[in-house]
């Protein structure tokens, strides 16, 4: 049983749990079983940032006594103003054990386990420890990898197998939170058109006519960084690497009378980081929160299976059933349909599937059931097929055939069916 100082806290909570509601599943029993199951299971939260700090607490403060979480970055001095488990003697350590550490304090009874470092380091053997995986992320690469994992976990025969992905996502005064059955209901990738990449500006203009601060800044990033360091790769996590081009840019500016450039607008366009209000992370980690705790408890029905939120006038929320698409290259059984123009070069190609908003493959390889057309890695493999990015698509392939595109970024393969315009 819990002891005093938990019913204490967890009072209202368990008012909840122990007693029927209207919405709440007809076999559920509710009682000391369902607390039970509520404080043994364990959850993962991915990110430990503005919405990830907010997730952390509400799931520690709804009952949940045994969390992990995922973060790579350390505590930046711009993270204070919305990251409340961090203070200013904090910089520079790791976001994850920094907040792992402080909501352990706060909220006596949880344990926290914190892991530095990126998704991608654990394998499906990590994944499978856990009932729910609850994402904080500000990056759809990272959240289009946890849902393909999850989804490739599921073995039909093993229901703990399927392992539900809540995701919540924040943008200035707009948000969303949604759950995702692996395998059973809409997945990131069903609906990646929705996350469509941030329209490129022209190279043409941010070498030679910049207009905004902006352009100054991935001159600096794109072209300085080239001529000057080339051979050194860009960390966007370098916090020298980002004052180099904090600085350039800031002297390009002068040069053509722009003002506006700042260290963190830097950071913002080189990290991509996307605009950040701490109403608005409340709100949504409220919600995420909520759908952990029905679907850990069965309390009540969770969310079915899209909640958006928008803060700009008011306040305004809606929730719909996403669909599920049976040609997502995760989730769905047939290849996704790409009309493409049968004069473009292998290499055009190539290029247009970054910005596709239905594939946005930053460094694709690909190939049909009879032959490679383009391998990136090994470097033999590529010097191999580098011939074939010159010769147009229709010397390739056939109309209507069916490709098989791969990332270094993602675990599985993405089929494309070509259909010439």
């Amino acid at each position: 049983m819990a002891s005093p100082d938990a019913s204490i806290r967890w009072k209202h909570l368990y008012g909840v749990l122990t007693k029927s509601g209207p919405f709440s599943d007809e076999d559920w029993v509710p009682g000391q079983e369902t607390i039970s199951a509520l404080e043994s299971s364990k959850v993962l939260v991915i990110g430990a940032g503005g919405l990830g700090c907010e997730i952390l607490k509400n799931l520690a403060l709804s009952g949940f006594k045994d969390i992990h979480v995922i973060d790579m970055d350390t505590i930046d001095i711009s993270n204070l103003n919305r990251q409340f488990l961090f203070r200013q003697s904090d910089i520079g350590k790791p976001k994850a054990e920094v907040a792992a550490a402080f909501v352990e304090r706060r909220v006596k009874g949880v344990k926290i386990t914190p892991y530095v470092g990126k998704i991608q380091d654990k394998d499906e053997d990590y994944y499978m420890q856990f009932k729910i995986v609850v994402c904080g992320l500000d990056s759809i690469e990272a959240r289009r990898w946890i849902n393909s994992t999850l989804v490739g976990m599921v073995d039909f025969e093993d229901p703990e197998s399927l392992k539900p992905l809540i995701d919540g996502g924040t943008e200035g005064f707009k948000g969303q939170a949604r759950v995702i059955l692996p395998t059973l209901s809409s997945c990131i990738e069903c609906q990646l058109e929705m996350h469509a990449p941030r329209p490129a500006v022209p190279l043409c203009t941010i070498a030679t006519i910049p207009r905004q601060p902006q352009h100054c800044i991935e001159w600096a990033h794109q072209i300085a960084w080239q001529e000057k360091r080339k051979d050194e790769p860009f960390d966007t996590d370098d916090m020298e690497h980002i004052g180099w081009v904090y600085n350039t840019a800031l002297e390009r500016a002068k040069q053509f009378n722009i003002p506006g450039v700042t260290f963190q607008m830097t950071q913002g366009v080189v990290k991509n980081i996307i605009p950040a209000i701490a109403s608005t992370n409340a709100v949504i980690a409220a919600a995420t929160t909520s759908e952990a705790l029905k679907i850990a408890t069965s309390c009540n029905p969770y969310l079915e299976n899209y909640m958006m939120y928008a803060g700009e006038e008011g306040v305004y929320t809606y929730t719909f059933e996403a669909e599920k698409k049976p040609d997502c290259p995760v989730c769905g059984n047939l290849a996704r349909k790409l009309t493409v123009d049968p004069n473009m070069t292998l290499e055009e190609f190539i290029e247009t599937l970054g910005e596709r908003p239905e594939a946005q493959l930053k460094k694709p390889s690909m190939r049909t059931e009879e032959k490679t057309l383009y391998q990136r890695f090994p470097p033999q493999l590529e010097e191999q097929t580098r011939h074939n990015l010159k010769l147009k698509l229709k010397e390739l392939v056939e109309n209507g055939q069916e490709i098989a595109v791969s990332d270094p970024a993602y675990t599985i393969d993405f089929r494309f069916r070509l259909a010439f315009q």
